[in-house]
């Protein structure tokens, strides 16, 4: 398995989204096989270049690159890959037009929608908006938003909502048995959390610096 990081324009946004979550787990990408999804962008070698120095730069190590001409691929370079099955990515919601040439406001949040579980060993890593989960998510499994996590299924994994700087960030699931959860960089383990809500539908937020949970009706 490895984590998939797939860059939208503005890159320098999307780099500084990618600066919030290393302050916030500054061991995140450390020892991760990482591959870089370039479908959302449209790049020159001098481009290229560029943006794995800025990632080398934050120690984050490509293992391979996708969605990238071979033109711009060469000695030196990771390899071009194919053929993976995608288990988790940052939604790149490539529209086929050339990124902005001049500075523009930030688009709005957007969210992910997962309509698998997601399998222990997946990452899920989406720091431009919510994500949303229509099954699980596995023991062993990651989901990390910029914005809020819904878990329509069992939370089995850990849960990290807010990772780019978002205090009022949530966390629901229907099945409340995650390893960890997190918002903002505030964290709360397993062995940390009140045993009477294991196994109920939960809601996970922030109150006065402090992980608060409530109970929720199902529908």
């Amino acid at each position: 398995m490895a984590t998939v990081l797939a860059p939208i324009p503005p890159v320098a946004d999307w780099l500084g989204d990618l600066d919030a979550l290393n302050r916030r787990a500054p061991n995140f990408f450390a020892g991760r096989p990482v591959i870089l999804d370039l479908g959302g962008l449209r790049l020159t070698r001098e481009d290229l270049d560029g943006l794995l120095a800025d990632l080398a730069a934050r120690h984050i190590a490509i293992l391979g690159i996708e969605g990238a001409s071979p033109a711009l691929l060469g000695p030196g370079m990771p390899p071009a890959l194919s053929g993976g099955r995608a288990a988790g990515e940052i939604d790149t919601s490539a529209s086929g037009e050339a990124p902005p040439t001049e500075a523009q406001p930030k688009e709005a949040a957007r969210s992910l929608i997962l309509d698998t579980p997601v399998r222990s060993g997946q990452t899920v890593l989406h720091l431009e908006g919510d994500v949303t989960v229509l099954g699980a998510v596995a023991s062993g499994a990651e989901v990390i938003a910029g914005g809020s996590i819904h878990v329509y299924g069992a939370l089995r994994g850990r849960a990290i909502a807010g990772a780019a700087g978002n205090p009022t960030a949530r966390i629901w699931c229907r099945k409340f048995e995650p390893e960890l959860v997190a918002i903002d960089g505030l964290y709360r383990a397993a062995d940390d959390l009140d045993p009477a809500f294991r196994g109920q539908a939960v809601e996970v937020r922030l109150l006065e610096d402090a992980i608060k949970l409530n109970l929720f009706e199902r529908g």
